[in-house]
């Protein structure tokens, strides 16, 4: 078998067919409840009362059926600051009215180091989240901003993503973002999109299908040996193929759900 981690090695085999399948699971288990589910991007307000509504644009629910929506866990109100040291720093807005503890936010939303910023001046916010991404086909991921959705208070900034193969590179998302205006607030209702995740696969006309999987001893030991890469060298694509050679034949195992009667 061979995945491939580039599209143009798949020249000359058999073309999949059919809707591909993409798995995410959570890598945590404490408070994973307040995450919520990817969602297939749609028209918020579907008016398909005239044939010529927007809503029934084939062109439209195209782009649409590619995305796939990850909502905001829990309220973000912050500003940025800096420490008597001058060292940068967040604040939480909400105080005492935070629906998010000081520590656990601590835990998941930092700073980067400011000899890490990618423009002088403009801090960088990374919030860790547990989503996970899984195929068991060359799928590279798109992490972008949640451009289709209207937001009454815009971000202070931009974000923005990455794209890598999710079948050699399974691996916890992270939502990075630019503060170019720190005199305005950061602020992100728990609910409220936070990106979304596109999927590129072949042939491109594929549809794709997004469901949870199973955490499978296979998985977790794929996820251990390549996990943490990014603090022993700089360019981890270059450990894509090497990662493909250790891994196992099959990772996708749906989730099975107790119908009721």
């Amino acid at each position: 078998m061979h995945l491939s981690v580039s599209f143009e090695n798949t020249e000359g085999t058999t073309a999949g067919s059919g809707p591909v399948q993409v798995g995410w699971f959570l890598n945590i288990k404490k408070a994973g409840v307040v995450y919520f589910p990817p969602e297939r991007v749609r028209s918020a307000d579907m008016n398909k009362k005239h044939a010529k509504s927007a809503s029934r644009c084939p062109a439209v629910i195209n782009l649409e059926s590619r995305y796939f929506m990850i909502r905001c866990p829990f309220d973000l109100n912050l500003e940025f600051v800096r420490d008597k040291e001058g060292r940068p720093a967040l604040r939480n807005l909400n105080g005492d009215m935070s629906g998010i503890r000081a520590g656990k936010l601590r835990d998941k939303l930092h700073v980067t180091a400011e000899h890490e910023w990618r423009y002088p001046g403009i801090p960088t916010v990374q919030l860790e989240l547990p989503y996970v991404f899984i195929a068991d086909e060359p799928v590279y991921i798109n992490q972008v901003a949640p451009f289709m959705h209207y937001q009454k208070t815009p971000f202070p900034g931009t974000i923005f993503g990455g794209r890598f193969p999710i079948n050699v590179w399974p691996r916890p998302l992270m939502w990075a973002f630019e503060w170019h205006d720190t005199t305005k607030a950061l602020k992100v209702n728990r609910g409220d999109p936070l990106f979304y995740a596109q999927f590129e696969v072949m042939p491109q006309d594929r549809s794709v299908v997004v469901s949870e999987v199973e955490v499978t001893d296979e998985l977790n030991d794929y996820m251990e040996h390549i996990s943490g890469a990014v603090n022993y060298v700089n360019q981890t694509f270059s450990l894509f193929e090497a990662a493909e050679k250790a891994r196992p034949e099959r990772l996708v195992v749906p989730v099975k759900r107790i119908r009721s009667e």
